[in-house]
């Protein structure tokens, strides 16, 4: 029952990564805007480290069945350890991070890394 609840949880995921690629094409823009709101809030701070607990505990349990185990383990323990250690990073911290980010990656640059965000979205769900 895990395994196919945890299955799930990384087509949602990989669903999400592709939805984020083509905001990242065509909405560059907004993508840039979305970034700067990480960590504004302690609400959105807390909320977004907790949701990403949640595709990286399925990546992790579902990483013997999927078709890049190695892959899916990697990603996935790299997101719950990386989403620990922001819960302890000052919020203020983090969203001055994003902050720092969304001025260095223009819109453009998100257009050029959409691909990248939609193949790991294929190679999740798929």
């Amino acid at each position: 029952m895990m395994t196919i609840i945890a299955k799930w949880i990384i087509i949602l995921f990989g669903i999400f990564f592709i939805s984020v690629g083509l905001i990242m094409l065509f909405a560059p823009k907004k993508a840039r805007q979305i970034l700067r709101k990480a960590g504004s809030t302690n609400f959105i701070n807390y909320a977004e480290i907790t949701i990403r607990m949640i595709p990286a505990t399925g990546l992790i349990l579902y990483s013997d069945f999927s078709k890049f185990p190695d892959y899916f383990k990697i990603f996935g323990w790299f997101m719950l350890i990386t989403s620990l250690v922001l819960y302890f990073v000052p919020r203020q911290i983090h969203h001055n991070y994003s902050l720092k980010c969304a001025d260095i990656i223009k819109p453009l640059y998100f257009q050029l890394i959409s691909p990248f965000a939609i193949l790991i979205g294929i190679s999740s769900c798929c």
